[in-house]
């Protein structure tokens, strides 16, 4: 034997550099440094109190045996009544697919909807394990340039552009988008999905920053638009692609950024009936079940604590945010994506005179601040960018936002 077997070309995808960047900063905080962490898009308070509880009690008297392939009934009734309250859509708890995490709802989903050679669009900058998991699954990515002039999402026009110029098989669309922030307004997701219907172009909508969204220019949340219900909504202003899964959409969402809950790997899809069978036949192979702990657990997310403690977390999600805008100047960024939700600023760094990896591998070594360079979301333009996370702790964020301010002032002498 020559000693090296295949490897497959499947899977010769890039690295995730966030959890490179990570790796880093663990290393040097085990060596005694002092590492402040705002490269990862994690929750520093993770799960809520009557989610923990409800984990306790079934640990010590609860059957967590496999499940559904698709979930516990309880838990997609739950997730069908989420999209009731927050948006007065009407979801049939048969159509939503409890999965491991939304990168397990990522993968069936695009299983099911895609074939090789198929090519799918998104937005650049973007969610790199978008690209990442279509191309090993053997999908063509289309990517569209999308800049400040289109607000960082994707148009009709570009849509059109790559249908015409090729065919064009599926759409995958974040709003709130990693690492810009950036939403699409309720308007221009109807054209889009409207556009999708028409050409057969899968629309895969990429939600699990929802809940987790600002007013322009303040900390304070929006009803979301699609919600109707007396107002009260708090969906935080994010349109909701699940009106359009009976038209061909697939939704995906997840317990990790609202309920913080990111290591118990929960996630759900929202799917059209065409879909339903095949990602049923797909998840039974490919896990079983989905974490049954987390599933019976989480069914606790939905309680009225359970809302309560996530909104807690968006207000201090907002409190952060706040304080690095206010800081922009000092922090000599002129070029910043409009934070609309989630919680990252993606700003250009180019001005200090290196790309952004160099910028963000010195900013870990001499300041002890672990930032993410923008290559991981952009291959094109990311040589300029930087996304900073604010989900960290507010007294970790304003600690942070210091150094680095403290730690360009060296770069000017």
């Amino acid at each position: 034997m020559s000693g090296s077997m295949k490897v497959s070309r499947r899977s010769h995808v890039p690295p995730f550099a966030v959890m490179q960047v990570l790796a880093e900063a663990n290393r040097l905080r085990d060596a005694g440094a002092s590492v402040l962490n705002l490269c990862a898009g994690e929750p520093a308070t993770g799960a809520s109190d009557v989610v923990r509880r409800r984990a306790i009690e079934l640990l010590e008297s609860g059957d967590l045996g496999y499940t559904e392939a698709l979930g516990v009934p309880a838990l997609r009734h739950a997730i069908a009544e989420h999209y009731g309250r927050w948006y007065d859509v009407e979801v049939d708890p048969a159509r939503v697919a409890v999965t491991t995490g939304s990168s397990g709802g990522f993968l069936l989903a695009f299983l099911a909807a895609f074939d090789v050679g198929d090519r799918v669009a998104l937005a650049r900058p973007g969610y790199p394990a978008y690209k990442n998991i279509l191309a090993a699954l053997g999908c063509e990515v289309v990517e569209l340039d999308c800049g400040p002039e289109t607000r960082y999402q994707p148009t009709v026009s570009q849509l059109m552009e790559a249908y015409y110029g090729g065919g064009l098989d599926g759409l995958v669309l974040a709003s709130p988008a990693n690492p810009t922030g950036t939403m699409i307004r309720p308007d221009e997701l109807a054209a889009v999905a409207a556009w999708c219907t028409d050409h057969d172009v899968r629309l895969v909508s990429d939600e699990i920053y929802h809940g987790i969204v600002y007013d322009e220019g303040s900390s304070s949340r929006t009803s979301a638009p699609l919600a109707s219900r007396g107002g009260s909504a708090i969906g935080g202003g994010s349109p909701t692609a699940a009106r359009y899964t009976r038209d061909g959409a697939v939704v995906v969402s997840s317990f990790s950024k609202y309920w913080a809950m990111t290591g118990w790997r929960l996630g759900w899809l929202v799917l059209p009936d065409e879909l339903v069978g095949p990602v049923d036949a797909l998840a039974g192979n490919v896990a079983l079940s989905p974490p049954a702990l987390a599933q019976h657990a989480g069914v606790a997310a939905f309680s009225p604590e359970g809302y309560a403690a996530a909104e807690e977390n968006v207000a201090r999600y907002a409190a952060s945010r706040d304080l690095v805008l206010s800081r922009l100047d000092d922090l000599g960024w002129s070029r910043v994506a409009p934070a609309d939700g989630a919680f990252y600023v993606y700003a250009d760094v180019s001005g200090d005179g290196m790309d952004s990896v160099t910028w963000c591998e010195r900013l870990l070594a001499e300041a002890g601040v672990a930032l993410t360079p923008g290559t991981d979301f952009d291959g094109v333009h990311g040589r300029d960018w930087v996304r900073l996370s604010f989900a960290a702790a507010p007294t970790t964020v304003a600690e942070a936002v210091e150094r680095v301010v403290a730690w360009r002032a060296t770069l000017q002498r």
